[in-house]
């Protein structure tokens, strides 16, 4: 968005009257539609911004979510160890997307099933993963909440400004 401020001087010497002093881009417009142009655009760019927020915010709910699952599935085969430190056998085995999930998420192969101190293992490393999302998850949503604060001012600016100039235009025309 480009604002010119026009020469005073040069529109008064060619009209004799200045019904615009600024250009917006290219376009020569008054103050108050320059205000609402202003608006308009801060409101767009705040937009822009939320759309990636959003996304980011989604993917990471969706890895809240598979970590969750495996967060459970691990949980399950540690309640089938014995409880003695000998580390017992394992009644059962993670399923195939708990495989995938510590694959993706810890760059980790496993076995399956897995021993009583890799499931005690993972467990930690799954709960501090969920963690580390969850406060990232946090930090976005405030970001969120602010831009999206941000652009309801800005329309409700460029609503004010255009209910204003209503209300001044009909007062005049009124007294015409």
């Amino acid at each position: 968005m480009a604002i010119e401020v026009q020469d005073p001087v040069k529109l008064s010497s060619n009209w004799g009257v200045s019904f615009s002093d600024y250009k917006l881009n290219g376009v020569p417009v008054d103050f108050q539609d320059l205000m609402i142009g202003i608006s308009e655009h801060r409101a767009v760019a705040v937009e822009k911004e939320t759309g990636p927020l959003m996304q980011r915010v989604k993917s990471r709910n969706n890895a809240l979510d598979a970590l969750g699952k495996a967060l459970a599935d691990f949980s399950g085969v540690q309640a089938q160890f014995k409880n003695d430190d000998s580390g017992g056998t394992t009644r059962g085995s993670v399923s195939s997307t708990t495989v995938a999930t510590v694959l993706k998420f810890f760059n980790r192969s496993m076995s399956n099933p897995p021993s009583k101190a890799a499931v005690e293992e993972y467990i930690q490393l799954i709960k501090s993963k969920i963690d580390g999302l969850n406060n990232s998850s946090q930090t976005d949503m405030t970001r969120l909440q602010s831009l999206v604060d941000r652009r309801d001012e800005s329309f409700s600016t460029a609503t004010n400004l255009m209910s204003a100039i209503c209300d001044t235009r009909s007062n005049l025309i009124r007294n015409l």
